[in-house]
C-alpha cells in the first residue's frame, strides 16, 4: 500500500479509520456507510469541486476490520485511485433505475454477516446524499443487515483533531489574517458593501486559499441587523460599521472568522460593545478548558458581556470547524457535549449596540489541556478605522 495520498501521509487516514473501527465496536456496528462529502473526504482525503454536482451518489464504507471500499462513479476512478484507497468500485453513472444501487448491496453483502449492523450518519448536522428511494431499495436488499444510526461513531472521531488537521486549520487561518490586513485596500466611504464582498474575495485567493466557500458580512449604521444576507449595491458612509467573515478553504481545511471595522470614526456606543466582546473573548481564552461543556463555553462568553454591561446576541456563541465550515458542538445553553482536547473551535460571541443594530465578534482555536491556543491572527483590541 502506498505511503503517500492526497493532502496527507497514509497513515493519517490509517489511524482515522483505526478510531472509527474503535468507536464502532464498542457500539456494536460492522460497518460505516459514508454518503456525504465531508465524511469521505475526512476518511479518504479525495478532495473536489465535484460534489457541487448533485447528479451522482458517492459512498465508501468502513468495514469492522481492514480498509474502506469506496463505491463511486467511474469518473472518480482515477482521483480515488491518487488517494490511500485501493479497493475502488465504480459502475457508470448517471444510471437510472440503478445509480449504484446493485453495487453498493453487492458490496455490504459482500463485507458484513447477514446479522450486521451499519452505521449510517443520521442525527443532527447529517444528511443522506443519496435518493431516500435508493436507501430504501438497499435497505430491503441488504436484509436481514439493517442501517443503525451511527452518528455518535462519526462525529466523536471527527471532532477531535489530529497534530497534522491542526496545522491545515492554521494555515487557512493565516490566509485570512492576511486578507483582513489588506481590507483597507479595498473597503472606506462610498465603496459598495458588494464590491467590498468581490474583492474580499479575491484577496483571499491571493492570498493562498484554494477557494472561498463562505463569506459574509454586513454594513450598517453602528451596526448591522443580521450577518447571512447577500451583500447589496449600497454605499458606506460614515458612522457604518462593516463587518466580513469567511470560510476559506486550503486543503480541504475551513478557517471561520471574522473581523468589524469602523467607517469613519466610531460612535461610544460601538467602542463600547467592541470592548465588551473583545475581553469577553479574552474570558473564554483565559478560563476554557478540557471537560467543561458546549453550554459553559456560552455562558462564559454570556457572562463576559453582561458583566461589561452588553446585552449578548441571541443564537449560539460558537461552534466546531473542521473540514466542514461548522461543525459540532453548538455553544447554546442546550448543548451539553463535552469539551475535549483537540477540538478545533469557534469564539464567536454577539452583543446589541441598540435595537436592531449588533456586533459579531469570532476567533478560532484549539483547545489544549491548559486551554485555547489561537489559530486565528487575534483580532486587534481597538475597532480599525477605514477613511
Amino acid at each position: 500500500m502506498a505511503d503517500r495520498s492526497l493532502v496527507f501521509d497514509a497513515a493519517e487516514y490509517r489511524g482515522r479509520v483505526a478510531r472509527l473501527q474503535t468507536a464502532m465496536a464498542a457500539q456494536g456496528i460492522d460497518a460505516l456507510l459514508l454518503t456525504a462529502e465531508a465524511d469521505i473526504f475526512y476518511v479518504t482525503g479525495f478532495l473536489t469541486r465535484f460534489w457541487e454536482s448533485p447528479a451522482r451518489p458517492w459512498f465508501v464504507v468502513v468495514p469492522a476490520d481492514g480498509n474502506p471500499v469506496a463505491v463511486i462513479p467511474s469518473i472518480g476512478a482515477d482521483l480515488m485511485a491518487r488517494t490511500w484507497m485501493e479497493d475502488i468500485r465504480t459502475w457508470d453513472a448517471p444510471c437510472p433505475g440503478d445509480d449504484g444501487v446493485s453495487l453498493l448491496t453487492a458490496t455490504l453483502c459482500d463485507l458484513l454477516p447477514e446479522t450486521g449492523r451499519i452505521g449510517v450518519p443520521m442525527g443532527l448536522e447529517t444528511h443522506l446524499r443519496m435518493p431516500l428511494t435508493d436507501y430504501a431499495r438497499v435497505s430491503a436488499a441488504i436484509a436481514p443487515r439493517r442501517f443503525v444510526d451511527g452518528t455518535e461513531v462519526v462525529q466523536r472521531v471527527r471532532e477531535v483533531k489530529s497534530a497534522a488537521e491542526v496545522e491545515k486549520i492554521r494555515a487557512s487561518c493565516a490566509i485570512a489574517g492576511r486578507a483582513f490586513d489588506r481590507v483597507p485596500e479595498i473597503s472606506g466611504q462610498g465603496r459598495p458593501l458588494d464590491a467590498v464582498f468581490r474583492d474580499f474575495q479575491r484577496l483571499l485567493l491571493e492570498e493562498g486559499a484554494d477557494w472561498v466557500s463562505y463569506v459574509a458580512g454586513a454594513a450598517g449604521p453602528d451596526g448591522y441587523a443580521d450577518v447571512i444576507s447577500p451583500a447589496g449595491p449600497e454605499p458606506m458612509v460614515q458612522g457604518d460599521v462593516l463587518m466580513l467573515d469567511t470560510g476559506a478553504v486550503r486543503d480541504g481545511y475551513f478557517c471561520d472568522f471574522d473581523r468589524n471595522y469602523a467607517v469613519g470614526a466610531p460612535s461610544d456606543a460601538v467602542r463600547r460593545v467592541h470592548e465588551a466582546l473583545w475581553q469577553a473573548t479574552e474570558d473564554a481564552l483565559d478560563r476554557l478548558r478540557p471537560g467543561m461543556l458546549a453550554s459553559d463555553a456560552h455562558r462564559i462568553l454570556s457572562d463576559g458581556l453582561t458583566a461589561r454591561g452588553v446585552a449578548p446576541g441571541g443564537g449560539r456563541l460558537g461552534h466546531g470547524l473542521g473540514v466542514t465550515l461548522t461543525e459540532w458542538p453548538s455553544f447554546t445553553p442546550l448543548d451539553d457535549t463535552p469539551l475535549r482536547e483537540d477540538m478545533v473551535l469557534t469564539l464567536e460571541p454577539g452583543a446589541w449596540v441598540a435595537p436592531g443594530r449588533m456586533l459579531v465578534h469570532e476567533e478560532n482555536i484549539v483547545l489544549r489541556a491548559d486551554g485555547p491556543e489561537l489559530l486565528s491572527p487575534r483580532a486587534p483590541e481597538e475597532l480599525p478605522v477605514l477613511t
